[in-house]
């Protein structure tokens, strides 16, 4: 049974809910990286992964909603540019070795 935080009274309930919440993120990490496969196929150069424009665009957007959310902005922004970073590098990657297959 889910526990709001104010339910949680001992360290145990803190700890199972935050098990729960990191299971679901990665399911949805799992999600998003599917995408970022398809665009890797899609995509057919490798300078195509970096598109600085896109990642401003899309660091307000998370930056934005975690002020919503009354989240640390600067920490919402650090974990994108660490997930973008890593998508990049994923991107550019799969394309390198299909353009190297021919």
């Amino acid at each position: 049974m889910t526990k709001l935080p104010a339910e949680c009274t001992t360290k145990e309930d803190v700890r199972a809910e935050i098990d729960r919440i990191d299971q679901g993120l990665l399911t949805l990490f799992a999600e998003r990286h599917g995408y970022v496969t398809r665009m890797a196929e899609i995509k057919t150069d490798p300078h195509e992964a970096h598109d600085p424009d896109r990642i401003a665009r899309v660091l307000a957007k998370q930056r934005a909603r975690a002020a919503e959310l009354d989240l640390d902005e600067d920490q919402a922004e650090l974990i994108w540019r660490t997930l973008i970073d890593w998508n990049v590098n994923y991107e550019k990657g799969i394309i390198a070795a299909r353009k190297r297959q021919g």
